[in-house]
């Protein structure tokens, strides 16, 4: 989402204190009392296994649709729109099937992806390992929390401190840094110009701050030995850093010693990460280990193929990274509203559903909607680039949840357009013409 983030060049306890506030609505549910105390999410129930309910196009509420219409006006071929119910039937639809650019929405496909594969509890590791040649190696799989507190955990590891190894100071350390080469950093279509940002920040597996300061850290990995090895040497050692490509260190972890590990939030954590803050950083990083690829071409089709796999309406999509950072990213509103529609039926939907942003509340909704009929009844996710507005969610209604997806390419006062989108199909539900397909 190209908008200044939340700050992300803070040490790991300040982090953390981000994390229980984006946490700290993880128990709120739609239909629950959103002034109660908030909880942490506890692993939801077993769900029965049923089928998949599949989007059916064949009755629209005649005043809703009626509603969109009118607010969308002439301007409507800007944008695609679709709202569908909890039993999957479309209630509105404007150019639902049409393609757009999707911006941030497009971390509910990724977030949603890596749930499903991945689960609730994974979690990211950071490594020192000592080989049998005595040789140290650090490689980690892209925790954006990892900060400047656990390079110095990690070098009091590598030389032993605590009592169990030993390290003599006149020996010269020897340690590799196992890293993506350069031309993975960046998915190739970024924007130059968006590579500067904190938002557009380099995608490393052994990332400080997520290699974002007030800015991107271009050159994270430098960064990275200037303080680890300033931190060897203020501890005592000396060390030799070199870096090497991760995927040409083949050591077989049994024939390794772990030295030292350091884990990221887990997994449901990271989705609110993702969503809630739109995080890019995080949405890439969740992309690569759900596709179990670095690569993000590659990453990307795999995204694609789950996607194909959801019995979902594809037309027109195009998955080119996992943030909504690149302009070549294609979405109707009838995929992401029926993916939303699928995932609240998934058996992760709690963790699906608590990862998002909330309407006057937290994340990047806080500020919206506020001392409205829409404020914590809308969890959902935004997205903007130039000249692209997107949200999806899932609105709370007397009739249940709506599952609602508008996206905006070059439309005018798109802001207040979904505002009034949102409060239409708050406004016409129930439809008379839709009673029996609720009940």
């Amino acid at each position: 989402m190209k908008i200044i983030p939340a700050s992300f060049q803070i040490t790991k306890r300040t982090h953390s204190q981000l994390l229980i506030r984006i946490l700290g609505a993880g128990g709120i549910l739609i239909g629950s009392n959103v002034n109660a105390a908030p909880t942490v999410l506890s692993p939801p129930p077993p769900v029965a296994v049923q089928g998949w309910p599949s989007l059916q196009s064949g009755r629209l509420c005649p005043s809703l649709q009626r509603s969109f219409k009118s607010l969308l006006g002439q301007g409507s071929s800007a944008w695609s729109v679709s709202v569908v119910d909890r039993h999957g039937q479309l209630l509105a639809d404007i150019n639902g099937t049409v393609a757009k650019v999707p911006a941030s929405n497009q971390k509910l496909i990724t977030t949603a992806f890596a749930l499903d594969k991945l689960g609730p509890d994974f979690k990211l590791h950071t490594q020192l390992l000592r080989r049998p040649d005595g040789v140290l190696e650090i490689s980690g799989e892209g925790d954006p929390d990892l900060g400047v507190t656990e390079i110095q955990r990690f070098a009091m590891a590598a030389l032993g401190q605590g009592g169990s190894r030993t390290f003599r100071s006149h020996d010269d350390l020897q340690l590799l840094i196992r890293e993506e080469p350069q031309q993975r950093w960046w998915p190739s279509d970024w924007h130059p110009a968006d590579r500067i940002y904190a938002y557009g920040a380099p995608i490393t597996r052994l990332a400080l701050t997520s290699n974002a300061l007030d800015v991107a850290v271009t050159n994270p990995i430098g960064r990275l030995q200037r303080l680890l090895e300033r931190e060897i040497h203020r501890q005592g050692g000396k060390a030799h850093l070199s870096l090497v490509n991760h995927d040409q260190v083949k050591t077989s972890s049994a024939q390794s010693v772990l030295l030292h590990e350091e884990d990221s939030a887990p997994m449901h954590a990271l989705v609110s990460l993702a969503n809630a803050e739109s995080h890019n950083f995080t949405a890439e990083v969740l992309l690569r280990h759900a596709a179990e690829s670095w690569d993000v071409r590659l990453a990307s089709r795999e995204a694609m193929r789950w996607m194909q796999r959801q019995n979902l309406p594809l037309t027109g999509l195009r998955i080119a990274d996992g943030s909504g950072l690149s302009r070549n990213n294609r979405m109707s509103s009838q995929t992401l509203a029926t993916l939303l529609m699928r995932m609240g039926h998934h058996p992760l939907a709690p963790y699906y559903q608590a990862s998002m942003a909330i309407a006057g509340q937290r994340g990047t909704l806080r500020k919206l909607f506020r001392g409205t009929s829409l404020e914590g009844k809308f969890w959902g996710k935004t997205g903007t680039l130039n000249g692209v507005r997107s949200i999806s969610g899932i609105l709370e209604t007397v009739d249940g949840p709506r599952y609602v997806s508008a996206i905006a390419n070059g439309a005018s006062s798109p802001n207040r357009t979904i505002g009034l989108l949102l409060k239409a199909t708050q406004r016409f539900s129930p439809c008379s013409s839709s009673l029996s397909t609720s009940n």
